[in-house]
Formats: C-alpha cells, structure tokens, sequence
C-alpha cells in the first residue's frame, strides 16, 4: 500500500480583516489545512476575527494577552520603538509572532502565514520590517505571506514544492482593488473596511499610558490597569489616580474594574458619574478631591451636595461628604487631567 501523503497545515494570524481572509483562502485553495490565531487585547477588541472567522466557517484560537508581563514590558519600552502614538508595532508583531510559533511547534502546524502586504504600512511592512520581523520572531523559513509572496525571498516549504510559489501574489503598497478584486472571485462579500484597529495610535491614550508607566512598575500593572485607560475622565492627583465616569456603561466598567479596597463615589440622588479613587488607604484630602470631582460632574446645580463613598467592607453603610462647589477651586483640579 502507498503511503499517504502527510497532510499540510498552515497557522494563520487572523485580523479579521480583508488581508487575512485572503490569504487564507489562497493557501486553502491550495489543499492546505488553515487554522486561524487572534491575539487581543484590551487595545485591539477581537469581534471583527470572531464574527468573520465565524462567516467563513474557520477556526479560530483567540488570546488575550491584556495582562502578559512580556507585553507590558514593550508596552513600556519597544526595542524598535513606538509609532505617532505609544504603538509599538515591530516589537508586537515580533511578540505576537513568537508565541505563534510556540503554538505551531505544539499543534505540529508546518507553517505561518500572514496577511501582511508590502509597504502597506510604513513602520511595520516595509521590506526590511518584514524581515527583521522574520528574523526576530525564529520563523526564518516557516514565515509565508501570501499576498506579497513573490516580491520576497522564498522559503522553504516553497521551495520543497508543497506551497505553489506561481499561485501566491506580488501586491505592493496601500492599494486594495487586487484584494477587492480576489474577495469577488472568493464571493466574500462581507468583509470589515479597512481601519487603523489599535488604540495605541491615540494620543489621549498615549498620555494615559505613560502616566501609568511613569507611576507604577511593571509587575504592577495588570488587566484591569490597562482596561480602564479606555474608561472615564483620568485625573492624576498628589500621585493618585482619580478615574470619572462618562455615562452608565462606564459606570459599569469602573465598578468592575475596581480592585479589593479601592474607594468608589456617587451622588445618590441625582445623575451621577462613578468616581474610582485607585488607592486603598486614600487620605482625607484624597477623598475630598474625587469628592469635588464626582460632584462636579453630577447633574445637580445645587452649590451644596452630598456624595457617598465605600469600599466593599462599608458598601452597606455609605460614608458621606457634604461638597461645597467652588468653581475656581474646581478650574484648578481639573488642569490635572491627563489626555
């Protein structure tokens, strides 16, 4: 009996975006086995890989890597630096590559593919970013991506013939009528339009991250550090974080979010943001502050108002603060918003 020939599979990091549904039908039209690999994070929401992935029927392997100490460190400070905002694309991609390949080594994929395509974006796909990006990730040889393929240098499962280097493609540049063009021929007609995606790029964002940097150390930052960067009004006071909600989502999300100890406030009878005091033993004054803020922003216009403060061992019986709204007092408190 012949012996059966070994079936490929290929490892696909998936956007959910027009590049990456490409260039996996283009190795699935190959005969190639395709599975598809989102990473997270609280900076880059993974509904688009979901529900396309979903639509096309591919599976997907999400994981969130909000919280991964590695990450938080090239958050903080990128071998090859950040983007307009606090993005470091090269050194994510470089990461977000190496703890593919620790997948694709486990699975026994025999290799990765990307949607990448030449100089579509200039700090990160650039010709030599991609190599660079090849090199650093230990991926030399196990690296395809389809949809620049022959503007690059061969690797080797193309060269052993398993992969048709004559069926994969020479885009270049920012263009996107051939990929407009291919998802027809696919009949994909759904698919995400084409967006920045990572709020990294922000400034706000970008201002709040580095006062969190600057005011805690690496082992302390977590999940829920970084998740409410997206939440409320910031205000760094006297070296404490004071976080004001917008609306009742974030509301929502600050309770949440809040860790054991750390102080919430509200006005009880009116329209009110929940304010966050990110400390557990916060001082009179403290207090008094997100105090005055919480009132601030509440939609009383009384010039005297009663806000209620807790944590969860007094959340049954509210401490209350009578506030005095004073607006040259408050002008003064709000030139510590950060962003």
């Amino acid at each position: 009996m012949a012996k059966q020939k070994k079936k490929i599979k290929a490892l696909a990091m998936f956007s959910g975006g027009l590049d990456s549904i490409i260039a996996i039908k283009m190795i699935q039209e190959q005969g190639i086995e395709v599975e598809a690999l989102n990473f997270t994070s609280v900076f880059f929401p993974n509904e688009k890989a979901r529900d396309t992935a979903r639509k096309l029927g591919i599976k997907l392997k999400i994981i969130d890597i909000t919280g991964n100490k590695e990450y938080i460190k090239i958050l903080k400070k990128p071998k090859y630096g950040h983007g307009v905002g606090i993005n470091p694309c090269v050194d994510c991609k470089i990461f977000m590559l190496k703890e593919a390949k620790k997948i694709m080594i486990k699975e026994k994929f025999d290799f990765i593919i990307t949607g990448e395509v030449l100089n579509e974006r200039p700090m990160s796909q650039t010709y030599d970013k991609l190599m660079l990006i090849e090199k650093e990730s230990g991926l030399k040889d196990k690296l395809l991506r389809p949809l620049s393929a022959r503007l690059l240098p061969p690797i080797k499962i193309e060269l052993q013939g398993l992969v048709n280097r004559q069926e994969l493609l020479s885009i270049n540049g920012r263009s996107r009528k051939e990929q407009m063009g291919l998802a027809l021929r696919y009949g994909i007609t759904e698919y995400p339009t084409p967006a920045g995606g990572c709020i990294l790029c922000e400034k706000p964002l970008k201002d709040k991250l580095i006062d969190l940097f600057q005011n805690k150390k690496n082992d302390e930052i977590d999940y829920n550090e970084l998740a409410l960067l997206k939440v409320g009004r910031h205000f760094r006071i006297n070296k404490i974080k004071i976080i004001v909600g917008r609306n009742k989502e974030e509301n929502e999300k600050i309770t949440l979010l809040k860790k054991p100890g750390e102080f919430l406030l509200n006005v009880s009878d009116c329209g009110s943001p929940t304010t966050l005091i990110q400390s557990i033993k916060p001082s009179k004054k403290d207090i008094e502050i997100a105090a005055k803020l919480t009132a601030h922003y509440c939609d009383s216009k009384e010039k005297n108002i009663v806000v209620d403060y807790w944590n969860e061992t007094n959340e049954k019986k509210k401490n209350k603060i009578n506030i005095k709204i004073d607006e040259k007092e408050i002008g003064e408190i709000l030139k510590n918003k950060i962003g």
